[in-house]
C-alpha cells in the first residue's frame, strides 16, 4: 500500500496536535520539517524524530519525497504558500483561515485547477464523528424545526508577542477561535447566512479580542455567537429546534469529556452516542483519501469560501456599527 508522505512547513505549536494523528496512520509517514533556519530545523527534527529537517520552506516544495505539505505558518502567509505548494506539485492541508479574502479563496482554487492538486482548510471538528453524529441528528427531524444556534469559543491568550495579536498577521480573536462556531453553524444550515451583526473589543492593535455575532440565515433561523482571547476556556455549540434541544460539549477540539445531549420539548434529556477517535486523526484520513484515493476533501473550497465571506461580513458590521448583508 502507497504512503502519503507528509512535510510540516513551519514549526508552528499546532504542529504537535498533528504529528501523532499523521504517526498514528497506517497510510501517511511523516518525512521532513521546514523551518527559516537549519539549525532550529534540525532542533525540530531532533525532538520530534523527523527524518529530514530543512532550512528553507522552498526546500520544502522542492523535496521529491513529499506529496503533501501542512501549512502552519501565520496566517497572512497560508494562500502564499499553499499556491506556491500546490504548483511545486503537493497536496495541502492548510491550518485555518485558509484565506483572509475571498478573492484568495479564488487564488487557491485556481492553483488547483491549473495543477490537478487539491489544498483542504484544517477545521478539525469537520472530520470528527461527533460532528457526524450531530449532522444526522439535526437531518432525523427529532429537533423538528431549527429556530436557533449557539455556539462559544473563548480563552485567555496571555502571550503578548503571540502572532495572533497582530493585525498585519491575519490576528484577531474571530479569524481564530470564533471561525469555529460560524463555520458550525453554516455547515448546519446548509449555507451562509443573509445577514449579520458583530460587535468587537479590539486591543491597542487593533484586533479583536472578544467578538459577539448574530447571523440570519434565509430560513428563517438564527445564529448566536461569541469569541475571545480574555475569557476562560468555553467551547460550546447548541441547537435549537420547536421539537428540542441538541447540546454539544466541547464540540471543537474533542476529547474525553465531549459529549452530546439531546432535551426533548417535554424536558426529557438522553445522551446520544458517537464514536471517538483521535481528533486529528480524521484530516488526516481526509488527506489520504485525496492524495491516494481521487477522493474530493470533506472541507470544500467552497465551504471555505462561505467562511471567509461571513467572517468578512462581520468584521465589516463591527467597524460600521451595522448590520451587513451578504
Amino acid at each position: 500500500m502507497a504512503l502519503l508522505r507528509w512535510g510540516l512547513l513551519s514549526t508552528a505549536r499546532i504542529n504537535r496536535s498533528l504529528i501523532p494523528a499523521i504517526r498514528g496512520s497506517a497510510r501517511s509517514e511523516l518525512t521532513a520539517v521546514a523551518s527559516r533556519t537549519l539549525d532550529r530545523a534540525r532542533d525540530y527534527a531532533r525532538e520530534w524524530k523527523i527524518a529530514v529537517p530543512l532550512g528553507s520552506y522552498e526546500a520544502l516544495l522542492a523535496d521529491p519525497d513529499v506529496d503533501v505539505v501542512y501549512n502552519s505558518l501565520p496566517n497572512h502567509l497560508h494562500v502564499e504558500w499553499t499556491v506556491r505548494a500546490l504548483e511545486a506539485g503537493k497536496h495541502v492541508l492548510c491550518e485555518k483561515p485558509l484565506a483572509l479574502s475571498v478573492e484568495d479563496v479564488d487564488r487557491v482554487e485556481d492553483a488547483c485547477r491549473r495543477t490537478g492538486r487539491v489544498a483542504a482548510e484544517a477545521f478539525m471538528y469537520r472530520h470528527h464523528p461527533l460532528t457526524h453524529a450531530v449532522e444526522a441528528f439535526a437531518r432525523g427531524g427529532r429537533l423538528g424545526r431549527i429556530t436557533l444556534y449557539r455556539g462559544a469559543f473563548t480563552f485567555e491568550l496571555t502571550r503578548s508577542a503571540d502572532v495572533r495579536l497582530d493585525p498585519a498577521m491575519g490576528g484577531g480573536s474571530l479569524w481564530d477561535v470564533g471561525c469555529y462556531p460560524v463555520s458550525y453553524a453554516n455547515l448546519i444550515a446548509g449555507g451562509a447566512p443573509a445577514e449579520v451583526f458583530g460587535w468587537q473589543r479590539t486591543s491597542g492593535q487593533a484586533v479583536d479580542m472578544e467578538c459577539a455575532g448574530m447571523l440570519r440565515y434565509r430560513d428563517g433561523s438564527v445564529a448566536q455567537f461569541d469569541c475571545g482571547f480574555a475569557g476562560p476556556f468555553r467551547t460550546e455549540m447548541e441547537i435549537v429546534g420547536t421539537g428540542g434541544t441538541l447540546r454539544i460539549f466541547r464540540p471543537f477540539k474533542t476529547d474525553e469529556r465531549s459529549r452530546l445531549e439531546f432535551t426533548s420539548a417535554g424536558d426529557e434529556t438522553e445522551q446520544v452516542p458517537f464514536a471517538h477517535e483521535m481528533v486529528y486523526s480524521g484530516e488526516v484520513a481526509d488527506i489520504e483519501r485525496v492524495a491516494l484515493d481521487g477522493a474530493q476533501p470533506r472541507v470544500t473550497l467552497a465551504e471555505s469560501r462561505r467562511t471567509v465571506r461571513t467572517i468578512l461580513a462581520l468584521h465589516e458590521s463591527a467597524r460600521e456599527g451595522r448590520s451587513t448583508t451578504l
